[in-house]
């Protein structure tokens, strides 16, 4: 099992800059892809970035493509997402979670999520 902690949310102006950090602990976390998600409000959960165990791939949502870089860092248990240029429409609750499935796009192939982390982009 793995339990994990977003933290690096916040509020900041458009075209600004935030860096999100998602902890993890718990066996086996440097085998699995890991994703990340948001939701706004009124909105459904949605895909935004997701990485593989080694960090070798990456995959975007066309809407942060080009503005967020995911990482990770398997000796220290974390996934990064750094995200650049930031707009408006980028205000959301940002999750983290494992991928247990076959789909990294599929919310529904994801388990053990974390609390998430409000991020807030002023116009």
């Amino acid at each position: 099992q793995v339990q994990l902690v977003e933290s690096g949310g916040g509020l900041v102006q458009a075209g600004g800059s935030l860096r999100l950090t998602c902890a993890a602990s718990g066996r086996a976390f440097s085998s699995y892809t890991m994703g990340w998600f948001r939701q706004a409000p009124g909105k459904e959960r949605e895909f935004v970035a997701a990485i593989s165990w080694s960090g070798s791939r990456t995959y975007y949502s066309d809407s942060v493509k080009g503005r967020f870089t995911i990482s990770r860092d398997n000796a220290k248990n974390t996934v990064y997402l750094q995200m650049n240029s930031l707009k408006p429409e980028d205000t959301a609750v940002y999750y983290c979670a494992v991928l247990v499935g076959g789909s990294y796009i599929q919310e529904s192939e994801y388990d053990y999520w974390g609390q998430g982390t409000q991020v807030t982009v002023s116009s």
